[in-house]
């Protein structure tokens, strides 16, 4: 007469068990950190200093990343115009992997002709109204980009990735 009493108790371990595991795997999913970018140069979404364009100095902002994907063999930079057709500012490729912030005015990698067709950052000059100029970093899954033209450099970037994460700032037309 007991057994189906312990039968019963058995089921019911198994079923909170099950449970259990779909609990302690939803948690876990949503306390992984996210791969992130920053900047003490500027706030996310917030204006670019005019330090940073064209009318400025037209150096590079800092940009650091925190919680790297595993597995990440490099980084690759890409600084874009979204509001300007697509404009790309700059890209930086073969950023080694133990690297985790671009101080002001350095290159961290090697660097690609953008569509300002120069192989160095060059910063906002809208023609008109206020533009966003967003900076991604991309962790790849290698350790040397072969890109050397854009159209190539984004889809070796997305071909590659890990993960991407962006910041961007806004910048109005001076004229």
């Amino acid at each position: 007469m007991f057994f189906p009493h312990y039968k019963r108790i058995f089921n019911y371990c198994i079923i909170y068990s099950f449970f259990l595991l779909i609990f302690i795997l939803i948690r876990k999913s949503y306390t992984t950190k996210m791969f992130t970018v920053t900047s003490k140069s500027f706030t996310n979404k917030g204006p670019l200093p005019i330090k940073y364009s064209t009318y400025g100095d037209d150096v590079n902002p800092e940009l650091s990343w925190t919680n790297v994907p595993e597995g990440t063999k490099s980084f690759c930079i890409i600084n874009d115009d979204p509001d300007g057709h697509n404009w790309v500012h700059w890209l930086v490729k073969n950023i080694p992997a133990d690297v985790t912030s671009v101080p002001e005015d350095t290159v961290p990698g090697e660097e690609v002709v953008s569509s300002w067709r120069i192989k160095k950052y060059k910063g906002p000059r809208p023609p008109s109204g206020t533009h966003r100029y967003f900076f991604k970093v991309y962790a790849l899954k290698i350790e040397k980009m072969k890109a050397n033209n854009i159209r190539d450099f984004y889809k070796e970037a997305e071909a590659n990735k890990l993960a991407v994460a962006e910041i961007y700032g806004t910048f109005s037309s001076q004229n």
